[in-house]
């Protein structure tokens, strides 16, 4: 079956992964173990729960009117958003707080973790806000008796609050003045602190830690952790939720926060209240001081003319001036309340505005108006409490206000003149009457006027006071137009630490981890690794793999010629039968980029195949510069190569035994002054020639072509020039070099060694690891191997 090459890609990289399995293995185990550990030893947080149905607004009489006119006044009334906002409020958050007392936060430490109480707490810090205190270190408190306890501190990090600038906390800076022991009642004070610690319920021996934390900060805290949002797009319930490790505090905290909420909305009601009560109070102060003088003079009037009842055409008359004056004084009660209206609008008090229908006023208009004002302006005050002016609700409701306080103005305006026409009209019919009196006798004339200012007056006054009877009772009756559905509740299950997930992130980045470095490494390594990625570089084929040599042989074709390595050299030798085909002599080029890629190692070897063959074969040292042959057969490296050319001694002279039959050594001979000059005559080239017809194979182990410049000039000696590469060892820009050689240098019949593999970056690549290029694992005993790891077996691919 044929595959793609990215097919082949995807498999080279799993198996290079795979390569590393027991690190991998190791990794997501200890990244279980992790998180299984912080699963059990990590705060339980849980999800405290309520809801809050915000009631919609009905309709006063007459609004109508305006939500039909464009004017924009009473649009929005029942607007969530705003609601959410109040309820987030840090003004909400610091009352809450202040209620609950939550400055104090003590907790008990574990083994492992630290578990905060709340409640039935073993002491009782009490701390004086009224002079700078520490915040948000934590303090220990070890019990010695009943008595005293030791007082340290457990942790740093300590801010300094300043009651004259409750948001600003510096940084302490200092050393704390703590002694060692204290009793339990004392004050404990210094230069930035100073609280009080009562014993509850604490036993010898017993640790205690509590922290201390300011109003302000809890607040911003508690805001900023509680969410707020309708449970649908349609519905006006508010879920509020809260997480917490202390499912008893969450509770506490939401409920009273509901508490407060619904209590800041009734004070708001009880404003226009407690504005009726007191506008009729000061109309009573006025009223009181003349019902009193009219008393004691009709009183008195009647004491000394012995005269107490009006005849009976005084009667009529007096009844007839009562009811004109009765309503006379309940039209000027009106006027004044429009008076103060006015007043108010004049300078911007709309917030104080009393109902008009508490004082009898029946204008549904009028009162609509009104109470569509406060509305607007309890709403202008909770925004401005939470957002800026600049805020877009606030700019709108703001234009809302002033639009509701020139319709009211025009309104008041218009009733106070129709007010007067009324009054006017009154007192002519009052005068009127008046005249009838004249007919009356003097004595009882005079009685008639005295009775007559005291009717007025208390008509008045009990007007007045029937009137603020009846605000006491509306105030007393008002009632959250907003109400509590759910109080707080906790979840029984802990919504962190997620465990399930942890323990799968803990997998998961357990693999990640070895899989990330070995990727970087791999990205970041620029030695070559994979023989495949060898190919795609190279510009000529990669004729050969040799594995490592595990043996300390520099000869294994002789010395272990049933191991894989020497197998892989017979495998080169069966190849060059393609390579150089019809050819009975055969002379061959080993070089490299570098020294250390195993050239000479290669060539040795080579060499030796061709001998076991009974080919007759000469190794031909021609690394002048840093020979090696002559220490790897066991030979002193007195004559060679460079004694031919730099005298006229014949090569056969300097012609070695190797030890092995077939096989003839030259060595490279003492290193000359000269190697390139040396190699570039023409008697080397006549040695050659010689040394060709003499042989049936020819070796060449020449310099880094990398490093010297004279390896260019042998190849053309060659009939197959080899160059050799070694894993983990050659630069992957190494094969810009060959590639150089081929295409600008004009070398032919060059081809890749792949030296010392034994890093299987792909199934079937790597020596002993599967089939590929040379034999592998499976050799069915042609030849002797270290067994193929079960894992390598269990996904090995076949050809």
């Amino acid at each position: 079956m044929v595959q793609n090459e990215d097919e082949i890609d995807l498999k080279v990289i799993l198996f290079n992964y795979l390569q590393y399995w027991p690190i991998i293995l190791v990794f997501m185990f200890a990244g279980f173990v992790s998180a299984f550990l912080f699963n059990r030893y990590a705060t339980s947080i849980y999800k405290v729960e309520s809801s809050i149905l915000v009631a919609d607004d009905k309709p006063s009489l007459g609004t109508d009117l305006f939500e039909s006119s464009g004017l924009g006044m009473l649009q929005g009334k029942n607007n969530i958003e705003n609601e959410i906002g109040i309820l987030k409020s840090y003004s909400l958050a610091e009352q809450t707080v202040s209620e609950l007392n939550l400055n104090v936060q003590y907790f008990q430490k574990g083994f492992l973790s630290t578990t905060q109480l709340y409640g039935n707490v073993p002491v009782l810090v009490t701390v004086d806000w009224k002079q700078s205190q520490l915040i948000g270190g934590m303090f220990k408190v070890e019990v010695i008796d009943e008595k005293s306890f030791y007082l340290t501190v457990e942790e740093e990090g300590f801010s300094v609050y300043n009651p004259s600038d409750k948001f600003f906390k510096s940084k302490f800076k200092g050393i704390l003045g703590l002694k060692s022991v204290y009793s339990f009642g004392d004050t404990v004070s210094g230069e930035s602190f100073s609280f009080k610690i009562d014993q509850i319920n604490v036993l010898p021996g017993d640790e205690i830690f509590f922290k201390v934390l300011d109003t302000q900060t809890l607040a911003l805290k508690y805001g900023g952790d509680l969410s707020v949002a309708p449970i649908n797009k349609q519905a006006s319930i508010l879920n509020l939720s809260l997480e917490t490790p202390v499912r008893r505090l969450g509770q506490d905290y939401i409920n009273k926060l509901m508490e407060m909420y619904l209590q800041r909305e009734l004070d708001e009601k009880n404003i226009a209240s407690e504005n009726t009560v007191q506008f009729i109070n000061y109309q009573l102060s006025g009223i009181t001081d003349s019902l009193r003088y009219s008393e004691n003079r009709l009183q008195k009037y009647r004491t000394e003319n012995r005269v107490f009842n009006l005849s009976e055409q005084g009667s009529v008359i007096f009844e007839r001036l009562q009811e004109l004056e009765k309503e006379k004084g309940q039209t000027e009660v009106t006027l004044n309340y429009y008076k103060t209206l006015q007043s108010y609008l004049a300078n911007n008090q709309a917030s104080d505005l009393v109902a008009p229908s508490v004082i009898g006023i029946t204008d549904l208009l009028l009162n609509s108006l009104v109470q569509t004002l406060s509305e607007l302006q309890a709403e202008q005050t909770r925004l401005k409490a939470n957002f800026t002016e600049q805020t877009p609700a606030v700019r709108e409701n703001a234009s809302r206000v002033q639009n509701a306080k020139r319709a009211l103005q025009e309104n008041v305006n218009l009733a106070y003149q129709n007010t007067q026409s009324v009054l006017s009209d009154l007192n002519n019919r009052i005068r009127m009457i008046e005249r009838d009196v004249n007919s009356l006798p003097q004595t009882e004339r005079n009685l008639l006027g005295i009775q007559r200012q005291f009717a007025i007056n208390e008509n008045i006054y009990v007007y007045l006071l029937q009137k603020k009877a009846e605000a006491e009772i509306t105030k007393a009756s008002n009632m959250p137009k907003n109400s509590i559905l759910d109080f707080a509740k906790s979840g029984q299950t802990p919504v962190a630490p997620k465990r399930s997930l942890n323990l799968l992130i803990g997998l998961i980045l357990g693999m990640i981890l070895p899989i990330g470095f070995i990727t970087v490494k791999d990205f970041l390594n620029t030695k070559i690794e994979d023989p495949k990625e060898l190919e795609r570089q190279m510009k000529v084929p990669l004729i050969g793999m040799i594995g490592r040599n595990t043996s300390d042989d520099a000869l294994p074709v002789f010395n272990n010629p049933r191991s894989s390595v020497t197998e892989s050299f017979r495998s080169l030798r069966a190849d060059l039968a393609y390579l150089s085909p019809q050819k009975n002599n055969l002379t061959l080029l080993f070089t490299s980029s570098i020294s250390g890629e195993g050239k000479t190692f290669v060539s040795m070897n080579m060499a030796s195949v061709f001998a076991l063959m009974g080919k007759k074969t000469i190794l031909i040292g021609l690394d002048l510069r840093k020979p090696r042959i002559a220490h790897d057969f066991g030979l002193v490296n007195d004559k060679g190569m460079s004694t031919c050319l730099s005298s006229n001694q014949p090569w056969k002279e300097v012609v070695k035994q190797s030890g092995y039959e077939n096989l003839d050594v030259i060595l490279s001979g003492p290193i000359p002054p000269n190697p390139a000059e040396l190699l570039l005559q023409d008697r080397f080239r006549m040695i050659i020639n010689e040394i060709k017809e003499e042989y049936d194979v020819v070796v060449f182990d020449c310099p880094p072509v990398g490093l010297v410049s004279e390896t260019k000039e042998l190849f053309g000696f060659a009939d197959v020039n080899f160059y050799v590469f070694r894993q983990g060892y050659s630069m992957k820009a190494n094969s810009q070099i060959l590639n150089n050689l081929v295409e600008k240098g004009g070398v032919s019949k060059m081809y890749g060694v792949f030296n010392d593999l034994h890093i299987d970056k792909g199934y079937g690549y790597g020596y002993g690891y599967g089939y590929g290029y040379g034999y592998g694992n499976n050799s069915y005993g042609y030849h002797e191997e270290v067994q193929l790891p079960w894992w390598k077996r269990a996904l090995r691919l076949k050809k």
